[in-house]
């Protein structure tokens, strides 16, 4: 009987190709923003861990108050020893220092005199000493517009649209006005070793780059940390595992009321983050949401026509003592059919362009040309093992429900008009 049907939807294009078509394009959208989102979602996700938040942070209890405030004068003391507890007993998890600044930038003329001023975000990671992971989770040398990167004390990496505003190159001379740890003003002198482009908008517009030693002897913040990053070794998040370890080391301190305690958060917990996660979930589910009932409510007006169309097949069918139940499951059946098939070409196609995209990528600059968190500008598509049946979700469901509601019809015939419609 199935193979019956089959021919019948193959061969019948009358009755199967609109409805294939439908089922066709709703997939392929399905797929495609599926990989999209999830693409976007593990972008934003590397670019925040690996630049700003690590998929855990340790920081004082006192300094995640005023996170937003950057106020290194409540940085952990004694970085190096918490490292390496923190390595011993999480050594899954790559552990980096960081210490986040802003201040004023300021490049002299030929005289000593100010030429050109602008303020800036920096932080300073472990960029010189040999087998340091940082170099590559910021993916400085593939990023690296022109110059180097520090090879020696005193040299930084500025972004290169803040390099192009205050008109400097590699070579040239800066110094960075700022506060120290215990709130004295603070001026060193650095030497511009390249510029890069992050291809983030927030940093490539007032970014700067140093070793942690040099912003530690310019902050007087000798051993000192404004946070310490934990980073998954494979480099993917894991919230819920995550989690749990923030909260054991957490429940170590429960009991104390020091504000200079140490506190792990995860990535989730940063500010925005945790909104965000719920938005990609959210938007998700929108999109499945949204084809499911288009494609449904198009599939049944398909099933509407197509069992208009075919009231004398049906009349005939009873006549000949067909049961209604079993009529009505042939029809379920046929659009099942063309579900499956509609589904399978669909994630095809959408697969075909998310591997694309995935490759390419899209460049977001005019969008994002004044967001000031971290969104890298190049999207690209990610094809997770989901997105190979996500698309079966509305392409099969919306076949069925739209085919269900039409099909009730089919109850509503009456034997006694079967002899009116095959006379006429």
């Amino acid at each position: 009987m199935m193979t019956f049907l089959l021919k019948g939807v193959l061969r019948d294009r009358g009755r199967s190709l609109f409805p294939f078509i439908v089922v066709t394009t709703g997939v392929f959208l399905t797929v495609t923003l599926y990989c999209y989102i999830r693409g976007a979602e593990l972008d934003v996700v590397r670019s925040n861990a690996n630049l700003r938040h690590g998929h855990v942070k340790v920081v004082t209890r006192a300094y995640a108050k005023d996170v937003d405030q950057i106020p290194n004068d409540l940085a952990l003391l004694g970085a190096s020893a918490q490292i390496r507890d923190l390595e011993r007993e999480y050594p899954d998890l790559e552990w980096v220092p960081r210490i986040e600044f802003g201040g004023l930038l300021d490049i002299p003329d030929a005289h000593g005199e100010t030429r050109a001023q602008a303020p800036v975000a920096g932080f300073g990671a472990d960029l010189r000493t040999p087998g340091s992971p940082e170099p590559g989770l910021l993916g400085l040398a593939n990023i690296l517009v022109a110059g180097r990167l520090p090879e020696a004390s005193g040299e930084i990496l500025l972004s290169a649209g803040l390099a192009e505003r205050l008109k400097v190159g590699p070579g040239d001379v800066a110094t960075l006005i700022g506060t120290t740890m215990h709130g004295a003003m603070s001026m060193a002198n650095f030497k511009v070793a390249g510029t890069i482009r992050f291809g983030i908008g927030a940093l490539d517009r007032m970014g700067l780059v140093a070793d942690i030693a040099d912003v530690r002897k310019a902050l007087d913040m000798d051993d000192a940390a404004g946070e310490i990053l934990g980073l998954s070794r494979d480099g993917l998040y894991r919230p819920d595992r995550l989690a749990a370890v923030a909260a054991a080391f957490n429940a170590r301190f429960a009991g104390s009321g020091d504000e200079f305690l140490p506190v792990m958060q995860t990535l989730r917990d940063q500010p925005g983050m945790a909104m965000m996660f719920d938005r990609i979930r959210d938007v998700t589910n929108i999109i499945l949401g949204v084809f499911l009932l288009a494609m449904s409510l198009v599939m049944w007006n398909a099933g509407l026509v197509g069992t208009l169309r075919r009231y004398g097949e049906f009349g005939v069918r009873l006549a000949i003592g067909e049961d209604k139940g079993r009529i009505y499951r042939s029809l379920v059946a046929e659009s099942l059919m063309i579900g499956v098939l509609g589904s399978i070409a669909g994630t095809v196609l959408g697969l075909a362009l998310s591997f694309y995209l995935q490759a390419v990528g899209i460049n977001l600059a005019g969008v994002l040309k004044n967001v000031s968190f971290l969104m890298p500008i190049v999207i690209r598509s990610r094809v997770a093992p989901a997105a190979f049946v996500v698309g079966f979700v509305p392409g099969l469901l919306a076949t069925l429900v739209g085919t269900g509601i039409a099909g009730r019809g089919i109850y509503r015939r009456q034997t006694a008009q079967l002899f009116k419609e095959l006379e006429s």
